[in-house]
């Protein structure tokens, strides 16, 4: 049997034009495909109609308000931990920016939501869900701590809805000993002996670190030659007995009336007790953290530098100190403020105080000797004594508690044209209430020289026996302006002193003359 063959005119005669041809169905079908890409790839593309939140009272929620790297790094190394930012609202919100602000040296690095870089902007969180932020931190703790402190902080910054809100990082980056531990940011701690001792030493070579407020109680704290601390401030927040909210400055060592403080440091090996802000433009900023606060008696200072605190040593009613070779400056309040104590002092420069160097108030038993109080370019006085304390603003409720004060060989100077303030609350009706002698001492004095603006007209008889006024123009000092209070050659505090057998050296252990010595912390040498 013959097969049949046909032309493509004849199969297109044998295929009528129906709509239904091959080469029709081939074509519909790309046009549908193209067609379906072409709305996907829309859909893909196009952002979705969002019912965005506004709501200036809204804010987001966290896994965590505080971000803690919790390894002290011992090498370098790095750590990462994660953040959950989570939308509870029915609506999407709007992140205007996260951005990271960085400590100093810039340890921390963040990836947000699944791409790196320290800021981000226009992120959207769907209702009820949730983005996340990796965090990482690098540290060489072989690096100085100007660079690599010992308490790493930042802070994540998120920006929405005309508001602000923030997370912050901490990282430990020295190898240090932290105390109580390196949790306890605006939390309480106690140091006690547990009746195994009475004394506990902090003679490891590593610095100590305090983190938050550390009491001392029923033991004492023995700080040996060369021990550093370094207390971390800043502002704290806490609860108070009726539930509300309450600011202070954290950073403080307290010692109760059962403990005790005994700093035996050394001419070359003083201890150190500072902020923890080691960076170069932190060296000389005051009020970093609280100071020591003293309630017991005992308490001892040698060869001790206290310096960027609020108040250096606030001696409280009924505790007792002996301090010799000691320096606190750069103070944001008193170098010392002393209320109803007791304080024997040699040989101690306090300099740099936004308050007055030395400050007494409410009596209390008080010698210096061979001492200066430099207070140059504050609205403060180097130094105030009074007997006297006040309940209110107008001081219509007082009381008095004698006061016993002598200061001795000593230099009171600064900016001021008084640098001295005496304030009897028994407005000299009871002498027993007001004790107070200057002997061999410079003086800075002027108003307090006129009995019409509440002076004393015999100051110079009655109160300072053996004293020099001084002005502006009267040389003491090498050089103030840069801290340094070594007697000038010329100063008219040399050889003006007399000699006290239980002070025979300077601050700086040099030998104090046995027949005319030096007035001030330091004995002149050419």
């Amino acid at each position: 049997m013959k097969a049949e063959t046909h032309s493509p005119s004849q199969l297109k005669q044998s295929f009528p034009d129906n709509g239904c041809s091959p080469n029709r169905i081939d074509t519909n079908i790309t046009l549908l495909l193209v067609t379906i890409t072409a709305v996907l790839l829309y859909s893909a593309c196009r952002r979705p109609s969002l019912d965005l939140l506004e709501d200036p009272g809204f804010s987001l929620q966290f896994s965590s308000d505080t971000l803690r790297f919790d390894t002290t790094f011992t090498e370098l190394g790095s750590a990462t931990r994660i953040l959950k930012v989570y939308n509870r609202a029915d609506k999407t919100v709007q992140i205007d920016r996260i951005e990271l602000l960085n400590g100093p040296g810039g340890q921390f690095r963040l990836n947000i939501d699944g791409l790196p870089g320290d800021e981000a902007e226009h992120l959207l969180i769907l209702p009820h869900d949730s983005l996340y932020i990796f965090a990482e931190v690098t540290v060489d703790p072989d690096q100085p701590p100007s660079i690599s402190p010992f308490v790493i902080q930042g802070k994540i910054l998120f920006e929405h809805s005309g508001k602000s809100q923030e997370v912050l990082l901490e990282a430990w980056g020295q190898n240090a000993n932290y105390i109580p531990n390196r949790f306890n940011q605006g939390g309480i701690a106690l140091l006690s002996c547990n009746g195994t001792s009475n004394e506990i030493s902090w003679d490891d070579p590593r610095p100590y670190v305090i983190y938050g407020i550390l009491l001392i109680d029923s033991c004492t704290l023995h700080l040996p030659k060369g021990t550093k601390i370094y207390v971390h401030g800043g502002v704290a927040l806490a609860q108070d007995p009726q539930g509300q909210s309450q600011v202070y400055n954290d950073g403080l060592i307290y010692v109760l009336p059962q403990g005790r403080l005994r700093i035996e440091g050394s001419l070359d090996e003083p201890v150190i007790i500072q902020g923890d802000r080691l960076e170069p433009e932190f060296e000389n900023e005051p009020g970093q953290w609280n100071g020591i606060r003293l309630l017991s008696t005992g308490n001892t200072f040698e060869y001790a530098e206290i310096k960027n605190a609020i108040v250096g040593i606030f001696a409280d009613s009924a505790s007792q100190s002996n301090i010799t070779h000691t320096k606190i400056y750069n103070t944001s309040g008193p170098g010392i403020l002393a209320q109803h104590a007791s304080i024997n002092a040699s040989n101690c420069l306090l300099y740099n105080n936004g308050g007055n160097s030395l400050q007494i108030g409410y009596g209390g038993n008080y010698r210096f000797d061979f001492c200066t109080f430099a207070n140059y370019g504050a609205d403060a006085l180097a130094v105030s004594l009074s007997n006297g304390i006040c309940y209110d603003n107008l001081c219509s409720n007082y009381d008095i508690n004698p006061l016993f004060a002598t200061l001795t060989n000593s230099i009171i100077a600064g900016s001021k044209q008084d640098e001295i303030e005496l304030v009897d609350f028994s407005n000299g009706q009871n002498p027993f209430n007001w004790n107070i002698s200057f002997d061999h001492c410079t003086v800075r004095v002027n108003k307090l020289l006129d009995p019409e603006q509440g002076g004393y007209e015999d100051f110079f008889n009655t109160i300072c026996s053996n004293c020099i006024p001084t002005d502006f123009d009267t040389p003491l000092f090498l050089n103030q302006s840069e801290n340094d209070y070594h007697l000038d050659s010329l100063s008219v505090a040399i050889e003006q002193g007399f000699f006290l057998p239980d002070v025979i050296d300077d601050l700086e252990g040099n030998t104090r003359d046995s027949n005319n010595p030096d007035l001030g912390c330091y004995e002149y040498t050419p």
